[in-house]
């Protein structure tokens, strides 16, 4: 007995130091894309620990489902991804070794798409239209106040998660909200220049970017959504182009850049590689500073001095 009383009076102090450091675990964020990889951060601050599954270099369709970012999904307290999907070909796979807290339904189970107004929700959808998403345009991130949405269900998730920090992530969204808010009407006053402009693009990977600032798509390099563009097809856009041209071709990083650059010699119309994601040039390094490049590249193939 007196063995085990010493044993007791040994053990019992250390419990005690050591079960507090439990509530100083971090949430762990498992983002599917840098954006959202972004957002969390913004939000979540010191309290969570972020891992983007993709790199701005990246087309989020064509994922692989590796063994590393299975494990990162087992360890994760929230997913955080585009949903409508975009990452069809690889999530699944990833949920179906994730816990049952990162399941669809769940607290920790965050999908953008189901959380703001969609674009381009398709009537009927089948093979002959290409790589058409069921729930419409997933890449919701190019519309800045699609954020601010995502980031307020974000923040009472993760409050959620972690009650003892709840007020931090509803001040971090707040504070993130009102710059945020600052910064679009200050973007909206640099791209009022850009109202209706004539645009043409590789992918629909801009249309929110494009509704947002009210420009005009006119044309698509790609003949039908994921289809490459063909030869055939190319040359019918330049037929409509000369008849109606465009101020720009925009394409992202993880767009081949030959179908683009042909239409550009062909008309002379400027191509212009958008950063397409947070990380996406060495200028749009955070989300404020994603749409900050943006809209300088975009009101400079319109003249405009920055």
């Amino acid at each position: 007995m007196k063995r085990l009383l010493t044993f007791l009076s040994i053990l019992l102090p250390g419990l005690l130091f050591v079960a507090p450091a439990f509530s100083f675990a971090k949430v762990k964020v498992f983002a599917c894309e840098p954006e959202w990889a972004a957002l969390a951060q913004e939000i979540g601050g010191e309290k969570v620990e972020v891992f983007a599954a993709t790199s701005a270099m990246q087309d989020p369709h064509y994922i692989r489902a590796r063994p590393s970012l299975i494990s990162r999904a087992r360890k994760a307290d929230l997913l955080l991804c585009s949903g409508a999907s975009l990452e069809i070909g690889w999530l699944p796979i990833l949920l179906q070794k994730a816990s049952s807290d990162l399941q669809p339904g769940s607290i920790g189970y965050l999908m953008a798409a189901d959380v703001v107004t969609m674009l381009e929700v398709p009537v009927v959808v089948d093979r002959s239209m290409g790589d058409v998403h069921p729930e419409g345009n997933p890449h919701v991130h190019l519309n800045p106040y699609n954020l601010m949405t995502v980031g307020k269900v974000l923040a009472d998730r993760l409050s959620g998660i972690d009650a003892e920090n709840a007020s931090l992530y509803k001040d971090r969204y707040g504070d993130f909200s009102s710059r945020f808010r600052a910064a679009i009407s200050r973007w909206e006053s640099e791209a009022a220049v850009l109202k209706g402009k004539p645009v043409v693009v590789h992918h629909k990977s801009f249309a929110y970017l494009i509704d947002w600032l009210g420009m005009k798509r006119v044309g698509t390099l790609e003949p039908k959504p994921g289809i490459p563009p063909t030869t055939s097809h190319l040359k019918n856009l330049l037929q409509k182009l000369r008849s109606g041209p465009a101020d720009v071709i925009i394409r992202a990083h993880s767009d081949p850049d030959d179908s683009s650059e042909w239409l550009s010699e062909k008309t002379g119309t400027r191509a212009v590689v958008l950063p397409y994601t947070v990380g996406g040039d060495e200028q749009s390094g955070d989300l404020f500073a994603l749409f900050d490049r943006i809209i300088g590249l975009l009101r400079e193939t319109n003249g405009v001095q920055q």
